[in-house]
């Protein structure tokens, strides 16, 4: 077990390339048996792998049960991860995969189901009565009438933090591929909130 030379838990004044090397570590040690290890490892991920399967995924219903798959994926996996890459791309990848098979599965079992309510979904991934809240919900309002590839960009990049080059690794894409989707994700964005702007100024 090696607890002495473990990070503390995450804090909001960490950086991202501070905090991916902390869950690096955390994964390593839980790959070793460090039962603390594994706790810190699934907290600091649990609500980012929730927002990324809510957007992936069609289904709100499905979001924790998609990431409970993906953690249960990941810990019996931990035994073949050794750190080349930040174990938050490795994990994002492994959520990439579960939804997949979820489709796959969904597919191959057709359900009668209602139409998908992204809002509900959103809200179940992020903590409420937070400053910006609101705003939050818009703007996954607004993501939802991004088709999938860029709106998975845009969501890996800018609400997650991931690196271009991660966001590749995780999408199983070329870098410059995903660079163009955010591009695009941002100008859709753009038009939407001088569409919504321009309805509202016309409503007053």
């Amino acid at each position: 077990m090696i607890t002495s030379a473990l990070p503390t838990f995450r804090t909001r004044s960490d950086t991202p390339e501070a905090l991916d090397e902390s869950i690096t570590a955390w994964a390593l040690a839980a790959r070793g048996g460090d039962a603390d290890a594994v706790e810190q490892f699934v907290g600091a991920l649990h609500r980012d792998v929730q927002r990324y399967v809510a957007h992936l995924c069609g289904d709100p219903q499905a979001v924790d049960d998609l990431a409970q798959d993906t953690f249960l994926r990941a810990l019996g996996s931990l035994h073949r991860f050794e750190g080349r890459s930040s174990a938050r791309s490795w994990l994002l990848s492994i959520a990439r995969r579960a939804v997949i098979d979820s489709y796959r599965y969904a597919a191959a079992r057709p359900r009668l189901a209602d139409l998908p309510d992204w809002q509900v979904a959103i809200e179940l991934a992020q903590p409420c009565d937070l400053p910006g809240f609101d705003d939050g919900i818009a703007l996954h309002d607004l993501l939802a009438a991004l088709p999938d590839d860029r709106r998975e960009a845009f969501t890996l990049t800018q609400l997650l933090g991931l690196p271009y080059a991660e966001a590749a690794e995780v999408s199983d894409c070329p870098i410059g591929t995903v660079r163009s989707r955010v591009a695009r994700a941002r100008a859709t964005l753009m038009d939407l909130l001088d569409e919504a702007d321009e309805a509202a100024a016309l409503a007053a």
